[in-house]
Formats: C-alpha cells, sequence, structure tokens
C-alpha cells in the first residue's frame, strides 16, 4: 500500500499538531472516524473496502507526521507482549555476543523486542532474571543455560515456549539447536594430533555443560585417529572465562619449564587468556601449535597461526528464531525438535593445512 502513496499537500494551521500523533488525530486530520484510520493503519483497508483515495490519504498523514503505533496497545489488542527473554551466561564472551546480535536482527526485522537477561553462569541468579522476564509477560525464552535440570523450564514450556541454543539442559526433550562439536573437534585434532603426537594439551570449561562434553569428547576421538594414547595430566578443565585459560597456560608451563608442543582451547574466551600469558612471556611462544574452537578475524591477522572451529552463528540464531517463531504462533514444526549445525574448521598453520588436504585426498580414495 505504501508504493500507492502520492504526496499531499500540506496540512493546514489551523489543525493543532500534537507532539506525539495518535489514530484518533490522523482520524480528524483525514476527515474519517477512528477505526477506519485503525483498519488502514493496521493493514486491513483492502478488506475492509476502505476506498483507494481515503487509505491514502490516511497513510500520507501518518508518514508526514512520523507516527508510531503504541506498542502496549498492540499488545492489548493481541494478547501478545511481542517480546522475547534471551538468557545468557555473559554477554561479553564472543559467542554470546555473536548470537545476541544476529538473533536481536531477526527478531527486530519481525518486530519483536528482545530483553537479554544474564545468568552469571549461575543457576540461582538465572532462576531469578527468567522469573523477572515472566514477570515482563514475554511470548518465549531462548536459553543458554547453566542449568543441569529442566524440570523448572519444563513447567514453564507448558505456557511459554521455551528454545535451548549452544546448550542442552541435562538430558532435556525440550527444542533444542546447537553445534556439531564432537565432530569438529575431532577432525581438528587428529591433524594436531598428526602433526604433535608427543603431547596435545586440552583447555576446557565447566565439565557438567553439554559443550564442554562434547568437545573433549570430540578431542579424544581425534588423537584416537591419530593413534595418539591420551594422558591424563593432558586434560585440564576450569571454566570458560580468559583468566581460566591463563591460569593453567601458566600452571603447564611451569610444570613442564616450556609451552606444550600443542594446545587446544575449548573456547575463545579461554584462548584470550592464553595469548594474554604468551604476550607477557614471549619465549613459551616458541615451538606452540595453538589452536581453539570457536573463530574470530582477528586470528587472521595474529603472527600465531591458530587453526580455529568456526561456529555458524547466522546459522543457529536462524534456526532457534524460526523454531521460537513456530511454537508463539502455535504452529506445526517444519524442522526436528532437536537441531545440530556443522562447524567450519580454519586452518591458519601451514603444516595443518597440508596435512588436512592429504588427509581429505586419502578419504576420497578410501
Amino acid at each position: 500500500m505504501r508504493d500507492r502513496i502520492k504526496k499531499l499537500p500540506a496540512i493546514g494551521s489551523d489543525v493543532k499538531q500534537p507532539n506525539r500523533i495518535t489514530i484518533s488525530n490522523i482520524a480528524e486530520l483525514a476527515g474519517v472516524s477512528k477505526a477506519t484510520a485503525s483498519l488502514v493503519l493496521n493493514g486491513k483497508g483492502d478488506e475492509y473496502r476502505v476506498s483507494e483515495d481515503t487509505q491514502q490519504r490516511i497513510l500520507a498523514i501518518a508518514e508526514e507526521h512520523r507516527y508510531q503505533p503504541s506498542f502496549h496497545a498492540r499488545a492489548l489488542r493481541s494478547s501478545r507482549s511481542h517480546t522475547i527473554g534471551l538468557v545468557l551466561p555473559f554477554l561479553t564472551q564472543f559467542t554470546n555476543a555473536s548470537l545476541a546480535k544476529e538473533l536481536e536482527s531477526l527478531f527486530r526485522n519481525a518486530g519483536i523486542q528482545i530483553i537479554i537477561a544474564c545468568s552469571d553462569e549461575d543457576p540461582e541468579q538465572e532462576r531469578v532474571v527468567v522469573n523477572n522476564l515472566l514477570q515482563r509477560q514475554v511470548d518465549g525464552l531462548i536459553v543458554i543455560s547453566s542449568n543441569t535440570s529442566d524440570e523448572a523450564y519444563s513447567k514453564i514450556h507448558s505456557y511459554v515456549p521455551v528454545v535451548q541454543l549452544g546448550r542442552q539442559i541435562g538430558d532435556s526433550s525440550l527444542p533444542l539447536i546447537m553445534t556439531d562439536a564432537t565432530t569438529a573437534t575431532a577432525n581438528l585434532i587428529q591433524v594436531l594430533g598428526t602433526q604433535s603426537p608427543e603431547e596435545v594439551y586440552y583447555f576446557g570449561g565447566e565439565p557438567s555443560l553439554t559443550p564442554s562434553k562434547q568437545r573433549l569428547t570430540g578431542y579424544k576421538q581425534g588423537l584416537q585417529q591419530a593413534q595418539v594414547i591420551v594422558h591424563p595430566e593432558w586434560i585440564r578443565q576450569r571454566n570458560y572465562l580468559s583468566y581460566s585459560g591463563y591460569d593453567m597456560m601458566e600452571e603447564v608451563c611451569n610444570e613442564l619449564g616450556r609451552p606444550p608442543k600443542a594446545l587446544f582451547t575449548a573456547s575463545f574466551s579461554l584462548l584470550e587468556g592464553v595469548l594474554q600469558y604468551l604476550k607477557q612471556n614471549p619465549e613459551m611462544q616458541q615451538g606452540l601449535h595453538l589452536a581453539s574452537f570457536d573463530d574470530h578475524e582477528l586470528l587472521d591477522f595474529m603472527p600465531l597461526h591458530v587453526d580455529s572451529i568456526a561456529q555458524d552463528y547466522t546459522a543457529l540464531a536462524f534456526n532457534a528464531f524460526t523454531m521460537l517463531m513456530a511454537l508463539m504462533e502455535d504452529k506445526p514444526l517444519t524442522s526436528p525438535v532437536n537441531q545440530t549445525i556443522p562447524a567450519r574448521i580454519r586452518w591458519r598453520h601451514p603444516e595443518s593445512r597440508r596435512l588436512s588436504k592429504l588427509m581429505a585426498a586419502d578419504f576420497l580414495r578410501k
């Protein structure tokens, strides 16, 4: 309809111009009833046979006065708040920030506002922020949860749809979108183990979290494929904050008196901590082959060649968006309730790139 709007003469100065124009004001200016103005502004003019000239006049006035529909009035009419809650452990972590950015754009374009709440990786804090979101009457929840039980979310899901993103809460059957971390990690570690069979260290986060379990499983599978025996002391796990990466790197270097031959960090935040340690102790960069889960464009410009696993944040966010929208609108799901999104390996180390190509060619010959 907007492409049919014609430029009308300026509104007469004898009509009072309000600071924020309402439907009633537009109806008065257009010389129509409030009901007619409402129908046109809600895109129902053709359906209720409002004349073309009248629709053009109403829409032109609305555009000239920069009319914005009342969010609260729309919510009352539809019995929906047109908001959803996004629960994150930390907004400052690269993965969470990337997902939040993608989701905000998708929901904004759909006319829905996101309210972001952070749990600080604390189940009790998560319970508080979720209750706050429910009190705001959000229409749905997307959660990257720090819980190990979905009891509370299962109850919530009976009246407000819940989609898990990036992490599975225990063995929850709630809708889930996450990265296939095991396969990508195994493929990367196989190459790393082939290059450095003497030792491949693993720095991870909280062992109870699903991503931690998947990435550690992929690490063990990759070493097995490279015919490297896993040594328990190679595996270090704390949390996903950068200071843990720093502390674990300092610990290992002090134990060995040198850097490890190869190191895989299970998140970009842990890699940040490792890089901070290496910056302060540049002698520990010699002979170290670094790799990480999660990717960042800054790694392309570093002197260290860090192989990395890139998650598809666009696909993760889009699948979570479409699933939650379908659930909120009571539409049948057109895709599986549990979805895994493939990840992509970014080979930066020249030897890794060479070996990965050889292995791929060997696989195709079999």
